[in-house]
């Protein structure tokens, strides 16, 4: 999955980009543990590339892993590519979108079935829309 190649056609940066939002996903950055509202999303919906819009996890892949980022264990197929990331020293897996090279976050191998994956993301990377525009309530 360690792949370079992106879409030429795909938007490079998204121009509504936050300042949070560009350290993160063009900077490899990471946001404050907890700050995510999307850590409280509990909607059937898709979670798309905060930089370009690709569609990158569904809610159903969607678990409380207690990490303080929303964690998903499974992505939308082809939707991530990875990298070793050496930044804490320890080699950690890093993941973005395949599409534009947005950081998401690391993946670890403590997650639960089907996969024992945990993809922790940053949630300023993302954005949720549900399955139901009509459906406000993002705690249930």
């Amino acid at each position: 999955m360690d792949s370079q190649k992106r879409d030429e056609n795909a938007p490079q940066q998204n121009p509504n980009l936050t300042p949070e939002q560009i350290y993160v996903l063009r900077h490899e950055g990471t946001e404050r543990p907890g700050s995510s509202p999307l850590n409280y999303e509990k909607r059937p919906g898709t979670y798309y590339c905060a930089g370009c819009g690709a569609p990158l996890f569904t809610s159903a892949t969607k678990y409380d892993s207690g990490s303080g980022w929303p964690s998903f264990y499974a992505p939308i197929e082809g939707s991530i590519e990875t990298k070793v990331d050496y930044k804490l020293l320890v080699p950690r897996t890093e993941y973005h979108c395949a599409r534009c090279g947005g950081h998401q976050g690391h993946v670890f191998g403590d997650g639960p079935e089907p996969t024992g994956l945990r993809y922790c993301n940053n949630g300023v990377a993302l954005t949720f829309v549900p399955d139901d525009p009509e459906d406000t309530a993002a705690e249930r």
